[in-house]
C-alpha cells in the first residue's frame, strides 16, 4: 500500500465555487481518487494570491499555506510520498530540499528564493551544501585510532578491507 501526500480540492466556505480553489494536503492511498476521503489532512493550501492584513499598497500578495509539521515529518519519515505541487510547498516551508536546484553558486540564491525568511537560516550551520561535502571528504582521511593501536588480529574501524 502506497501512501501519498496530496491536494484534494474542498469547496469555499459558502460551498463549491469556480475559480477559487482551495486544498487540503491529505495523507491517501496513491490509488485513490483525489477527492475521496483521505486517511489524514495535514494542512491547507490556498493558491489564490491576497493581500495580508496590514500591508502596505502595493507589497506583494502571498498564498496561504497551513501545515501540521509534526504529522508531516512522521509521514515523510514513514515513507509517504509527496506529490511533486506537495513536494514544492513542503520545500517552502524548510521540510524537504527542493528537487530541482542550479548548481554552483547560484544554489544559495535558489534557496533563498524558494524558502521563507523565517527558515532560511533554521538547520543549517551556515555552511552551504558544497561546503559540508568538502568538509566530510577531508575527514575520511582522518581517522581516531592509529593504525597500531587497533589490536592484533582486527580490522581498522574506518576500511574494513585495511588489515
Amino acid at each position: 500500500m502506497v501512501l501519498r501526500l496530496r491536494l484534494a480540492r474542498v469547496p469555499g466556505p459558502g460551498g463549491a465555487k469556480r475559480h477559487r480553489p482551495i486544498y487540503n494536503i491529505v495523507l491517501a492511498q496513491a490509488r485513490s481518487a483525489r477527492d475521496s476521503k483521505p486517511m489524514e489532512v495535514l494542512g491547507m493550501y490556498d493558491p489564490v494570491p491576497k493581500e495580508t492584513p496590514g500591508a502596505k499598497e502595493g507589497d506583494r500578495k502571498t498564498k496561504e499555506i497551513k501545515v501540521d509539521v509534526s504529522r508531516a515529518k512522521y509521514w515523510l519519515g514513514v515513507g509517504a510520498q509527496p506529490s511533486n505541487t506537495v513536494w514544492r510547498l513542503l520545500a517552502m516551508i524548510g521540510l524537504v530540499e527542493p528537487r530541482y536546484l542550479p548548481t554552483g553558486q547560484q544554489t544559495q540564491n535558489a534557496l533563498k528564493a524558494v524558502r521563507f525568511p523565517v527558515h532560511q537560516n533554521a538547520g543549517t550551520s551556515g555552511k552551504t551544501r558544497g561546503e559540508k561535502a568538502a568538509a566530510s571528504k577531508s575527514m575520511k582521511g582522518n581517522t581516531m585510532v592509529g593504525k597500531g593501536e587497533i589490536g592484533a588480529g582486527t580490522t581498522s574501524p574506518m576500511n574494513p578491507n585495511e588489515a
